[in-house]
């Protein structure tokens, strides 16, 4: 572990130092609670042990600063008294501290100290290690892999900041597959599953830099391209029509020589649209539904003022 040790007397500085390096960890030292804090935010610092009483930043004072502010993995913090009072622990521990140390500290207390500073730290990162995973699955769609609608809200709020903030634009597309409760019915549920993911697998594999694509819901799927044009956006999403067609997943109820095709709608979110983010989905799910009427397997771009009309059919 990487210890930082506090203590405004150089002789227990020293010797607390000597101990722990003797223990088989690396060790800082500081003077004072202010040149400890300036250590950590330089430094991942994975156990604290400082003391009670200094100068500038007093051990219960850094001890709450390291739990209120300190933005890295958790550091596991042991604070030294040299009065052994149990108010004076209970003040520490109230503040944070994991545990506390008496003056003069010995090397079988420190030991035992740094023993379980270890367990507990390893802890930790366990803990963080599983909440990452489930951050990740819980804004993944489980099917195909592409991000899912609760991670679609969360990005349309960033890009309407982006837009109204820094005159940012987006264009959306949303795409629907032809006639899928139909596949669905033909070749049964697997195959439908097994078609949505090679569907998905073309839009990744499509997607530039900064494109996203998410699982809108069941067989839809909406892209948004960054500061692309309606026109820019038209040719990404002819390109990935034609390609999903040519997949040739075999669809008798399809529109295409037998094939699983893709009708979408595209939309632009921007100061010049005047559309904001729900209005832009609201746009390219109408112009998608025109798609639909004008024969499937096509793209149609959104005429803004439609966006505020009540959908039919």
């Amino acid at each position: 572990m990487k210890v930082l040790v506090v203590d405004d007397d150089p002789v227990c500085q020293l010797g607390l130092e000597a101990m722990v390096r003797a223990l088989g960890h690396e060790c800082l030292v500081a003077l004072d609670g202010r040149a400890a804090w300036n250590i950590m935010q330089a430094e991942q610092i994975d156990l604290l042990i400082t003391d009670r009483e200094m100068p500038h930043l007093d051990g219960v004072q850094l001890t709450k600063r390291v739990r209120e502010d300190l933005t890295s993995g958790h550091v596991y913090v042991i604070l030294a008294t040299a009065y052994g009072s149990l108010d004076q622990a209970r003040e520490g521990m109230i503040a944070g501290a994991d545990d506390y140390l008496v003056k003069p500290i010995q090397l079988d207390d420190l030991q035992l100290r740094l023993i379980a500073g270890e367990r507990v730290n390893a802890l930790h990162r366990t803990l963080e290690t599983a909440n990452q995973e489930l951050r990740v699955v819980a804004r993944r769609d489980g099917l195909t892999g592409l991000r899912n609608r609760r991670c679609l809200a969360e990005d349309l709020v960033v890009m309407a900041d982006r837009m109204h903030r820094y005159g940012h634009r987006f264009s959306l597309a949303l795409l629907d597959v032809d006639n899928f409760k139909g596949f669905n019915d033909l070749y049964g549920h697997q195959k439908g599953d097994e078609a949505l993911k090679a569907l998905a697998e073309v839009m990744q594999a499509m997607s530039r830099g900064g494109d996203t694509c998410y699982r809108y819901g069941g067989e839809e799927f909406l892209c948004i391209y960054p500061e692309q044009s309606i026109a820019g956006a038209e040719v990404a999403v002819e390109r990935l029509r034609t390609h999903v067609a040519a997949l040739a997943i075999p669809h008798e109820g399809g529109v295409a020589d037998g094939a699983l095709t893709l009708s979408a709608g595209i939309s632009e979110m921007s100061e010049e649209s005047g559309m904001d983010a729900k209005e832009a989905v609201r746009a390219a799910d109408m112009a998608m539904y025109e798609a639909k009427k004008l024969g499937r397997n096509r793209v149609e771009v959104a005429i803004p003022s439609l966006s505020r009309l009540p959908r039919t059919g």
